[in-house]
């Protein structure tokens, strides 16, 4: 099972990081930084500076597929999601069918 500690973490080119994780044909973005629901807000190297992050999901398509994992919101990407929301995230795309 894969989890947080699995993110390949590079720099995002408007400062802070981008993370990407492919789980069951869905690339999971995490991003953190000034410009990002993520705290802090602020342009950190180091993803353990990091307690929550901006996250979204695509498809195989490359198409959005956040709102699939969670329909409560209703935007293509969900805000200050914790290590362990994240890992709870993964559980879903890999349990799912």
């Amino acid at each position: 099972m894969s989890k947080f500690d699995d993110v390949v973490w590079i720099d995002h080119f408007a400062g802070g990081l981008k993370g990407t994780l492919v789980v069951n044909d869905f690339r999971v973005s995490l991003l953190a930084g000034s410009g990002f629901y993520s705290t802090p807000r602020e342009n950190l190297k180091d993803p353990e500076d990091f307690e929550a992050f901006e996250i979204a999901v695509f498809n195989s398509n490359g198409d959005w597929a956040t709102e699939e994992f969670f329909p409560e919101e209703s935007d293509d990407v969900v805000g200050w999601q914790s290590r362990e929301d994240i890992n709870e995230l993964i559980e879903k795309i890999e349990n799912h069918k």
